[in-house]
């Protein structure tokens, strides 16, 4: 079982959030005010809209204000009772504008999962590509939870932290219109509680993102030893994996804690500033009312925007900021981590190999420090055009041996080279071009299947395609899915295993690719039809590695390799059942005492061979 490295989990009794450091937080939001510019006509819209929903923020005090001035206190009840029905009409026009307002949330809301699976998709290809990919659980956690979390966190912050900042705004705006020394009085408490609080915003933003982290460490490692949990238990390993999960419990559990203990401080700090500004207006308000600088209904009003107004959209904004803003800042960093392809200037340029030769030097390939080669020092010559067969049980490094050559796995010791260029170090995007992997279970994506065929090699012409197709024996499955224009994968017909592998062949045809690896690429097709691409592949001139299913694959080969751990022999089909006893094994016969098979049986094996039997 393959094991990502894990960062340690801090010790007991320290403060999970304290250490970790948190990156710029530009990337991430830039890619949501990228967004927001994209849209930027729906955004203005509810800009505008939002500014009429909180008319009654700013009118409230002014009017609550009037009504007691010039018609309670005056002795005019109904003039009283007209302003206060004058508040009610901006209530009901702000349900109207609700109502308006939030088709226009939906519109600039919606679209963003979608571009933001694009473009965390394209960065996570293009880093997967370079080789900086991260884990795949982690990554299954950024595609699903996390854009689902920005998109619900914009959602949720578009309907509260705009209504409540707008508010606050307004009833400030209000309270200045009706007394401007009772503002001048309320301004400070408040400014001062937004000044203490960012601070700890950012730390609690810190912490939110050391949580996040220690969960996707618990999903990677949770994930890893479940599904291995059969090696686990084989190897006599479920205690040392219990209590690796068990420590990043434990990691995600302390971080929790010490989210929750900055949100609380937070909570106190704003609780008490929502309660300074109505303690200084009580204070203040006699002597004012004294000096005529305050009329009862001012007060009152003023009382009005405070209460309803001003604290309650503080208490409000800080706490929607501090849970789901934090959280927004938090994932919108590791989106972007993920989402940024890499630079030009960052993507290692490598070398460009002259040739598709392929070379291995006491290639040796572990999974693991400690673990058991599964290819140990393999030297082998593949001049470039050259057909190799490898064959062996399984668990020998067949498979990784397909890895090392497309590049996908890097030798422990020893040397894998392409044109004299070591694999590692070769170009990456020649490496991609020129190198094709086909693994057993082939990838057919949803499009039509000019898409599929043209996916390793964009420019290709319609008759390019079409050779490919009759190259590998596809033709007559393109006129069944409707030809090029046929749709394939989810909007297509139900393709069996041996379908899907054509179309994975006709690609791979199709490509300007020098080498191609097939890892048991033909194994749900017939014998007939597997032999009819591969020699397509020979005619090509391509130089063809294959992981053979059937002894008939190794009979076509011009080379075969036989792998068995530490040992590998190489040669023909005839050269092998006289020197290899675990080739003659693998097709079915047995070298008694070092003896070449006799003519008939050697025969018998050929015909048997060519109808198809397994070798693995």
């Amino acid at each position: 079982m393959t094991r990502t490295p894990q960062a340690p989990p801090a010790a007991p009794g320290t403060d999970a959030g304290a250490t970790t450091p948190a990156p710029p937080a530009a990337p991430g939001w830039r890619m949501l005010g990228g967004y927001l510019v994209r849209h930027r006509s729906t955004a203005t819209a509810v800009a505008a809209w939002s500014l009429l929903e909180a008319l009654p923020a700013l009118l409230s005090g002014l009017l609550v204000a009037t009504a007691l001035d010039r018609g309670f206190l005056a002795g005019r009840p109904a003039t009283g009772l007209g302003w206060l029905g004058l508040l009610g009409v901006t209530m009901v026009i702000r349900a109207a504008v609700t109502r308006t307002l939030t088709l226009h949330l939906g519109r600039l809301v919606e679209p963003l999962r979608d571009e933001l699976v694009t473009t965390v998709v394209a960065g996570s290809i293009d880093r997967a590509v370079r080789g900086a990919g991260s884990g795949a659980g982690a990554g299954v956690s950024r595609m699903t939870g996390q854009v689902e979390s920005a998109r619900s966190l914009v959602s949720a912050l578009l309907r509260s932290a705009r209504q409540f900042g707008i508010s606050l705004a307004m009833a400030f705006i209000g309270l200045a219109a009706l007394s401007a020394p009772v503002a001048a009085i309320a301004f400070p408490p408040v400014l001062l509680t937004l000044v203490l609080c960012v601070p700890r915003l950012r730390k609690l933003a810190l912490r939110q993102r050391t949580e996040l982290l220690a969960e996707e460490r618990l999903a990677a490692a949770a994930g890893e030893t479940f599904d291995g949990i059969r090696d686990v238990l084989a190897c006599g390993a479920r205690d040392r994996a219990a209590a690796s999960v068990t420590a990043r419990i434990t990691e995600h559990q302390m971080a929790t804690r010490a989210t929750e203990r900055t949100s609380a401080g937070n909570t106190l700090l704003v609780s008490v500033g929502c309660q300074l500004p109505m303690l200084a207006l009580l204070l203040t308000a006699p002597r004012l009312l004294r000096s005529g600088t305050l009329t009862v209904g001012e007060l009152l009003g003023a009382a009005s925007y405070l209460l309803s107004g001003i604290a309650p959209a503080l208490r409000s904004l800080v706490a929607v900021l501090g849970s789901w803003g934090v959280e927004l800042d938090t994932v919108l960093r590791r989106l972007a981590e993920t989402a940024t392809a890499i630079s030009p200037a960052d993507r290692p340029s490598g070398r460009t190999p002259a040739s598709a030769d392929l070379t291995a030097d006491r290639l040796t390939y572990a999974y693991g420090p400690h673990a058991v080669p599964v290819i140990s020092e393999l030297s082998l010559d593949v001049p470039a055009g050259t057909h190799l067969v490898v064959v062996g049980p399984s668990g020998v490094g067949k498979s990784t041996l397909t890895l090392l050559i497309a590049g996908l796995a890097g030798p422990g010791s020893g040397r894998l080279c392409i044109g004299g260029v070591p694999v590692h170090e070769a170009d990456t995007r020649w490496l991609r071009r020129e190198v094709v992997l086909i693994p057993q279970e082939a990838y057919v994506f949803t499009g039509t299947l000019r898409d599929n065929l043209r996916y390793l090699c964009p420019a290709a012409t319609d008759g390019r395609l079409a050779a490919a197709l009759d190259a590998v024996g596809a033709t007559e499955l393109a006129g069944r899915l409707g030809g090029l224009d046929g749709p394939v994968g989810l909007n297509g017909p139900e393709l069996s295993s041996g379908e899907k592998q054509l179309i994975a062949l006709a690609r791979a045809y199709a490509s300007p690719a020098s080498i191609v690896v097939l890892d048991e690429a033909g194994c749900h097709l017939d014998p007939t039809a597997e032999a009819e691409a591969e020699e397509a592949f020979v005619a090509r001139g391509t130089t063809l590695v294959i992981v053979a299913h059937r002894i008939s694959s190794a009979l076509r080969a011009r080379r075969i390799l036989v792998m068995d751990g530490a040992s590998t022999a190489t040669g023909t089909h005839e050269e092998l059942l006289r020197s290899s006893a675990l080739y003659a094994d693998l097709v079915g016969h047995w070298l008694s005492g070092g003896s070449a098979p006799d003519a008939k049986a050697a025969e018998s094996l050929t015909v048997g061979a060519r109808h198809g039997r397994e070798v693995s």
